[in-house]
Parts: C-alpha cells; sequence; structure tokens
C-alpha cells in the first residue's frame, strides 16, 4: 500500500498507524515518571519528590542533548526515505549512532563524578541535597542507555516500525514499575532506587529495540563508516529545535522552583513537584501526536507531497488542542486523589487544588506550539522550529516567570506557564502562515 495516496481514506489509516503506537508509547513514558513519583512520593517522602523534582532540569538536559542526534538523524533519514536514497539513510543513521555514544560517555562521567556541585546549582538546600545527588548520580551513571534508548525509538519509528517501539516501551514501563517497588520499597533503597530502577528500564528497552536492525525488515544496517562532519552538522541543525523545545520543561522547573523558594516556600515546591509530575500526561499526548506525523511530514516533504503534508499538519493540530482540553479538565477533576496517590499530606494537597487550574490552562496554546515545531523541522524550515524552541525554552519562559512575579506579586506565578506560551503560539501562527506562502523547497 502506498502511504501518500491522496485519499483520506489512506491518508487516515497511515495516520493511526503511525500515531496510535507513539501516543501509546509517550503515555508509558509519563507512566513511568509519575510511577517514579508516586513511590518516591510514598516510600520515600515528599521532601524525596521535592529532590527528585529539582533534578528535574538536569535529568531532562541529558535527554534534550540525545534529541539532538535521534531527532536529527532520523528527520535527516526520512527525508533521504522520501527522496527514495536508503544509502543516504543509513549514513545519517551509523552517523548519529556515533554521536550518541559520544554524548552518553561524557554524561555518565559529568553526573558521576560532579553530582554535588550539580544539585547545588539546581538549588538544592540542605533538606534535598543528599537524595537529589543519589538520584542524579544513578540516573547519569545509565546515561548511555537513556540515549540508546531515544536514538532507537526515533529510527525504528522512521523505519516503519513504530508498534516495535510502542512494544518496547510498554514493556520497559512495566519492568520500571515493578523494579521501583522493588528497590524503594522491599530494599529501601531511596530516591537512588527510583534512578536505578529507570536506567534498568531504558537498557531493556534497547535490547528490544535493538534486533530490529539485523531483521531484514530494517532498511537501516550496522555497518562500518567514516564520519561526515557536514552530515552531523545537517542533522545538528535539525535536532537542535527539538533539544531546545525540550529544555521548556527544566527551564521552567528551575525558574519556578527559584521563584516558589524565595516567594513562597516548601510547601509550594511540594505542591509544583506533583503538578510538574502530573503534567507530563500533557507532553505525552503533544509529543505523541507530533513524533507520530514526524516521518509522515518527513516522507511527504521529500516526495512533495503537499496535499498529504497539509492533511497530516492540519490533524496534528487538531489532536492536539483536543488532547490539551481533555487533559485541563481530568487534572483539574482528580487533584484530591492525585495528590493521596502522592503521598501529599493536607497542606500540599490544599496548595495543589488551588494552582493546578492557574497553570495547566496553558496547555492549550501548548499543544500548538509543540505540533507547529515538529513540521517546522521535519520539512527543512529548522529556523522556524529553532525560533519556536528558543522563544519557549530560553527566553519567554524565563522572562516572563522571573520578571512578572516581581512586578506583579507572587499571585501571578501559577499563570505565568500559559502567559509566556500565548506570546510563543503568536509567532509560532505568524511563522506558520508565512511557510505557506512560499513554495515548498527542495530539501
Amino acid at each position: 500500500m502506498d502511504l501518500y495516496l491522496a485519499r483520506k481514506p489512506s491518508r487516515r489509516r497511515t495516520a493511526v498507524k503511525y500515531v496510535v503506537p507513539s501516543m501509546l508509547s509517550n503515555l508509558c513514558i509519563f507512566l513511568f515518571t509519575v510511577i517514579d513519583g508516586i513511590f518516591v512520593g510514598n516510600g520515600v517522602g515528599t521532601d524525596g519528590l521535592g529532590a527528585v523534582n529539582l533534578d528535574l532540569p538536569a535529568e531532562t538536559m541529558i535527554y534534550a542533548v540525545f534529541l539532538v542526534t535521534s531527532v536529527g538523524g532520523s528527520a535527516t533519514a526520512a527525508i533521504a526515505f522520501g527522496y527514495g536514497d536508503e544509502k543516504e539513510a543509513n549514513k545519517a543513521f551509523l552517523n548519529s549512532l556515533a554521536v550518541t555514544l559520544f554524548i552518553g560517555v561524557i554524561f555518565t562521567v559529568a553526573g558521576v563524578f560532579f553530582t554535588e556541585q550539580i544539585c547545588r546549582a539546581l538549588g538544592a538546600s540542605r533538606t534535598f541535597l543528599e537524595p537529589a545527588a543519589d538520584y542524579l548520580r544513578w540516573y547519569s551513571a545509565f546515561s548511555i542507555a537513556v540515549g540508546l534508548s531515544a536514538f532507537l525509538q526515533a529510527f525504528c519509528r522512521n523505519d516503519r516500525a513504530p508498534g516495535l517501539v510502542s512494544f518496547a516501551v510498554i514493556t520497559a514501563t512495566l519492568c520500571n514499575i515493578f523494579l521501583d517497588w522493588l528497590f524503594i520499597f522491599p530494599m529501601k533503597m531511596g530516591t537512588a532506587g527510583a534512578a536505578i530502577a529507570s536506567g534498568i528500564a531504558q537498557t531493556m528497552a534497547c535490547v528490544i529495540l535493538l534486533p530490529h536492525f539485523f531483521s531484514g525488515k530494517s532498511k537501516l544496517r550496522f555497518s562500518s563508516f567514516k564520519l561526515d562532519l557536514n552530515l552531523i552538522r545537517e542533522l545538528a541543525v535539525r535536532g537542535l529545535p527539538e533539544c531546545v523545545a525540550q529544555l521548556a520543561t527544566p527551564m521552567v522547573t528551575l525558574c519556578l522552583n527559584l521563584v516558589l523558594a524565595r516567594m513562597v516556600g516548601d510547601v509550594a515546591i511540594n505542591g509544583f513537584s506533583i503538578i510538574n509530575y502530573v503534567s507530563y500526561l500533557a507532553l505525552a499526548l503533544f509529543y505523541g501526536t507530533s513524533e507520530g506525523l514526524q516521518p509522515l511530514f518527513g516522507r511527504c516533504y521529500g516526495r512533495k507531497s503537499i496535499g498529504s503534508l497539509k492533511y497530516f499538519r492540519n490533524l496534528g493540530l487538531k489532536l492536539n488542542l483536543i488532547g490539551s482540553l481533555l487533559v485541563i479538565v481530568l487534572l483539574v477533576a482528580t487533584v484530591q486523589p492525585v495528590c493521596r496517590m502522592f503521598g501529599a499530606g493536607s497542606e500540599v494537597t490544599a496548595y495543589v487544588a488551588h494552582a493546578m487550574p492557574l497553570f495547566c490552562w496553558g496547555f492549550i496554546p501548548m499543544s500548538i506550539n509543540v505540533m507547529l515545531a515538529t513540521y517546522f523541522y521535519s520539512t527543512s524550515h529548522s529556523d522556524y522550529a529553532m525560533i519556536i524552541s528558543v522563544l519557549r525554552s530560553l527566553i519567554m519562559d524565563s522572562l516572563v516567570i522571573l520578571i512578572f512575579p516581581v512586578i506583579f506579586g507572587p499571585g501571578i506565578i501559577w499563570y505565568c506557564f500559559g502567559i509566556y506560551e500565548v506570546f510563543v503560539m503568536l509567532v509560532a501562527l505568524a511563522l506558520s502562515r508565512r511557510s505557506r506562502k512560499k513554495k515548498l523547497r527542495a530539501a
């Protein structure tokens, strides 16, 4: 079956084939993250949960940098597949792998040997320093597995094996649930146990995905090769916007932790840790949809199938908007049971109930920003994707979160997330209109 037939039923089936497994995978990653928090909150305490939340910027930074190679390489391979150039796609695969392994070694060394210095830089006080250092040290020890997992998922998805990615992520999530329970409760390993459980689960995902590239179904192969610096530069340009976009979460976490610590106190930090964990549901839906459509964007662009490209873009925007509304309703309606799952006391629960609706309306503009950034870097508009990502992750978020509370008082803190996402959405929509006026360029 030609995946790019002009008939809508064929395009709809193709979208389902790619988007549904991707959403399932990302929802499992959401469970992966939340279950860590639930076990830590109940088995270690809310201070342990706060400590892990303080580590989140470093943890997400590690993952984000790996996206330069995994997303950039897979997007480059998808466009090459669209051209029918399998040799070029395989070069992107092998060069991305080499850079991924190199980055993994660097993160392992830095995270294992400079743990306490990093935790202090992230704002860990005496209360949080020891559990934060335990978690970060062991998470960093598995950096290579984290990078390989992201790399293999991206390339399997672009090598027409999205179902295998879902299976690997679901299996890894189940493994993580069991090991979280084992290490935190019977073995009393604290936050270190949560990090080790995550690392082993990531390793399991790699073990499941690797055989695909030795099978007859794969168009990508392991073989001898020479590093191509020009190709590495090209995939870095395509992957950098997604890397920067991933920094939005740690940047928001870091800025909000600093503002809350200065203007509110420890109750707010512990409450924010719960909000942060459940917010991954929105990220799972938005990135599940956009990552599922990314191979289709790239191949349609490579084939110059403009009608299908527009169809998949508009479908992605609609799905993300609907998903954002559903997530808002769900999170606001379930504040009390969610807080109980994380082991929060009455004071923290009351604070979360107040803050949750003020924070999560920002998922609506965020859903649009995530989809348009993915569309742009998948179609050689990496400059537009970079503008969106830099505004979301480095400029607007930090400016709004750090400055607005000083001007308007602490009452505006929880609105800041939505405010900066709206500013970025206006720019993203303007760039989208501009791109539609241009003819499809040769990739």
